[in-house]
């Protein structure tokens, strides 16, 4: 587990290095301005969501650099707290689907902590495959239902 940490936070490092996007200033939307600190604002400018592979929750080396700019986000909006949102497709019982929503709740988490959050911030809940993005019993659906969803509280 140190082992896996370590090298999370060691790509974050590394991706904090090549950042060079300065997202301080609110966007405007086709409603108007959007709130910094907001949901809005952290799907318009962020990005709220990582996704898995098939029954793993492990963070995806491409789906780092989302958690990286949500660290960064966090760090620009220190009042905000977080849940995180644990969630997995239709296959496997329930059951198992909700402990498996969870790791991966918690592995978002985790990378967000290693990134100087302050866990107390973050909260996580699992809804298994109870709350689907995508409808369908294909690859396509599966994988956009494969996902961990930051929400602003």
């Amino acid at each position: 587990m140190k082992t896996r940490l370590f090298g999370a936070v060691a790509a974050l490092a590394l991706l904090a290095a090549c950042s060079s996007t300065d997202q301080d200033a609110a966007q405007t939307g086709a409603g108007g301005t959007i709130r910094p600190g907001s949901q809005e604002d952290l799907v318009a400018n962020v990005g709220d969501r990582v996704f898995f592979d098939f029954d793993r929750a492990t963070i995806r080396p491409d789906q780092l650099p989302v958690l990286q700019r949500q660290a960064e986000w966090m760090g620009r909006n220190a009042g905000v707290r977080v849940q995180i949102e644990g969630h997995a497709d239709e296959r496997g019982t329930r059951e198992y689907n909700l402990a498996l929503g969870q790791r991966r709740a918690n592995a978002a988490r985790d990378v967000l902590v290693a990134a100087g959050v302050n866990g107390a911030r973050i909260s996580t809940i699992s809804y298994g495959k109870d709350r689907p993005a995508a409808l369908g019993s294909n690859e396509e659906a599966w994988a956009q239902n494969r996902r961990a969803v930051t929400v602003v509280q």
